[in-house]
């Protein structure tokens, strides 16, 4: 009987920084300042934050994560489509950038204009190797999650990302949490499609 049960975390809206953007935005030569480490290996929130800038109004206080990645990427809410003054955002998976919005992100000494960049992430579950043998999945597959209680429901299009470097866990959004009236520690049921 495959295992079935996983941590969910929620993620507010946060941004992946490049080497080059790191250094427009915070100056030549700067590293970025770990906060605390996340569950995955090697993530961290950072101290630094920024703001970015839609066409029609900007989010300020959006949280560096580290290390630093190849390409700069933000990850908003659903929620903060609009408020931006986007018409919509694509759902995607982190690193397909690929006909993304373009935005502005700007920091303590100076602005950077990306053109494209920005997306709302897909809900995911990482695996590493072991976990994945476990509840039965492969890298990309899809499946649901159920999550019980007041306002449970069953949240379909997850995909299973297995890797090496991975540690089991969950990811929903801060929109999808409040919608489900769960915070990061709940779990959830994995159910085959």
């Amino acid at each position: 009987m495959p295992e079935t049960n996983v941590l969910i975390n929620l993620s507010n809206r946060h941004i992946h920084l490049s080497k080059e953007d790191v250094e427009i935005l915070f100056g030549s030569g700067y590293s970025l300042k770990k906060t605390k480490d996340l569950l995955q290996p090697g993530q961290f929130a950072c101290e630094e934050c920024v703001t970015i800038h839609g066409p029609k109004s900007s989010i300020a206080n959006i949280r560096v994560l580290g290390p630093e990645r190849k390409e700069t990427q933000c990850e908003i809410l659903a929620s903060d489509v609009f408020k931006l003054g986007f018409t919509s955002v694509p759902v995607r998976e982190s690193g397909q950038l690929d006909d993304t919005p373009g935005f502005v992100i700007e920091g303590p000494k100076g602005k950077v204009t990306k053109q494209k960049g920005l997306i709302v992430a897909k809900r995911h579950i990482h695996f590493d190797p072991e976990s994945a043998k476990r509840f039965g999945v492969s890298d990309k597959e899809i499946v649901n999650i159920k999550i019980s209680g007041e306002r449970g429901a069953i949240l379909m299009n997850v995909v299973c990302r297995v890797n090496p470097a991975f540690a089991l866990e969950c990811h929903l959004d801060f929109d999808e949490g409040n919608a489900l009236g769960i915070t990061s520690g709940a779990f959830g049921e994995v159910l085959k499609v």
